[in-house]
């Protein structure tokens, strides 16, 4: 088929202008696109039910849930695929005859003469014989619009599940960062308090102690600030699943965001990705990705609109019968007598004012668009895989050194409390070491944050 050789000779030359950086190798073969509904990704493919095994926070698989069943713009996406099967079951049903029923009686009179009545009770049949496959061409084209509707819906359903999971890890991340910018503040009392009881004793100045009642003053800002952000992305994820009746509620606990950094890193294995390997992802894994299918069965169906304009060039023919009861069959006879018609008619176009010119050229014109449309398509893939690895990777590596650098805080705050308990060292101290581990914990829970956001960002981008 031409259209799967156009299809292939793409996906060869995009791996041959990518090399090694985005994508590993091309399949050698490609699916027929009349075909093309079966899935070609290895490992792990998109399925109803495959976030399951990426997701595994029970609060955020009832979200997700509640969001399949009620969001808007999935909803909008099963109703398109609902119009393009019907449409493909009207260019199914254009090979068979039409059959209509149109009975009919009158009365006339002429010159005063006694009316006379007549009637018929017909039944018409017509038959557009496909000579030339325009009718062919015109199911083929919208049995590829449905594939796309389809892989259009699952591309709605991976963006929703991903900004789904995306929101409620926002949401539990602020609700970690308020703990810790709460603890912030007990320290800082105690800070402000040691500081008084201090400069009572000449060791610190009113300057001093106003610094350091500014400094938490600071910290209760964030964390109303934390507070107005958890209510906006509450508000975000009501959206997102359809809460009209405002009954999401969701509970965070201390350490639940912890685990989340570890459940998705080792969910990236079940998606055949090794997150320490430079090795990137084969091209057939991002021909299957849903926005690259609903761009390459548009382009097939442009393929078989074009062939559809150009058999409108050629000569249709239409067998048409009629077969019914009348009276009326050129003389009016009583009773009525049984009538029986065959027409076969054939129509060549010769002058249509240039339509069918105009009309070829614009579905050569969309066809080279749906091209283009599917080549970018293919490229935005590779791109976004191989912006989210790097991101998975770079965080990563971060979160090593943020680990370290905690678990060096966690050792000075422990010898600061043992110098103090020996006199060596004043509380304050201790205070500020405390302070400077919650600082080091939120610097370490947004890279947590961000290494969860890139794996998800990875799931989207191979699904």
């Amino acid at each position: 088929m031409k259209s799967s050789c156009k299809i292939k000779h793409i996906l060869l030359s995009m791996a041959l202008c990518w090399g090694s950086s985005i994508v590993s190798g091309a399949s050698a073969q490609t699916r027929d696109l009349a075909d093309s509904s079966t899935s070609v990704s290895e490992g792990f493919s998109f399925d109803s039910n495959s976030w399951r095994e990426v997701f595994v926070d029970t609060q955020l698989q009832r979200l997700i849930e509640q969001g399949l069943i009620h969001n808007t713009d999935l909803n909008v996406a099963r109703l398109r695929i609902d119009q393009a099967e019907a449409t493909l079951k009207a260019a199914r049903l254009a090979n068979l005859p039409s059959l209509a029923f149109s009975p009919n009686a009158g009365v006339s009179s002429f010159d005063r003469e006694k009316a006379t009545k007549t009637y018929a009770f017909p039944l018409q049949a017509s038959w557009q014989v496909d000579l030339f496959g325009r009718l062919k061409n015109a199911k083929m084209q919208s049995r590829m619009l449905v594939e796309s509707s389809k892989a259009y819906q699952q591309a709605v359903q991976v963006n929703l599940i991903a900004s789904i999971a995306r929101e409620y890890y926002t949401c539990a991340l602020l609700h970690s960062q308020l703990m810790l910018a709460n603890q912030s503040i007990d320290v800082w009392n105690e800070t402000v308090r040691a500081m008084k009881a201090f400069m009572e004793e000449g060791q610190y100045t009113d300057a001093a102690v106003s610094q350091a009642e500014a400094s938490r003053e600071q910290v209760k800002v964030i964390a109303i600030d934390l507070e107005q952000q958890i209510r906006e992305s509450m508000n975000a994820i009501k959206i997102l699943v359809g809460d009209s009746a405002n009954a999401v509620a969701l509970a965070f606990h201390a350490g639940d965001f912890d685990e989340s950094p570890k459940q998705l890193q080792s969910a990236s294995k079940l998606m055949g990705i090794n997150l320490a390997s430079s090795q990137g992802i084969p091209l057939s894994r991002l021909s299957a990705r849903p926005d690259v299918r609903q761009a390459e069965m548009n382009l097939a169906a442009s393929v078989y609109a074009v062939k559809e304009a150009r058999a409108a060039f050629y000569p249709s023919l239409t067998l048409s019968g009629t077969a019914g009861w009348t009276n009326s069959a050129g003389m009016i006879v009583n009773p009525g007598k049984m009538l029986f018609e065959a027409i076969a008619s054939l129509t060549q176009p010769i002058f249509q004012n240039g339509r069918l010119k105009a009309d070829l050229k614009i579905k050569q014109s969309q066809q080279e668009e749906a091209r283009l449309q599917f080549q970018q398509a293919l490229l935005n893939a590779g791109v976004e895989v191989n912006n989210a690895l790097t991101q998975v990777q770079t965080y990563n590596a971060k979160s090593v050194l943020l680990e370290n650098q905690v678990k060096s805080l966690e050792r000075t705050v422990k010898s600061t409390r043992l110098l103090q308990e020996n006199g060596s060292s004043n509380y304050l101290e201790v205070l500020t070491a405390q302070e400077n581990l919650l600082s080091a914990q939120m610097a370490a829970l947004q890279d947590d944050f961000m290494k969860v956001t890139s794996i998800i960002a990875l799931y989207q981008a191979i699904l």
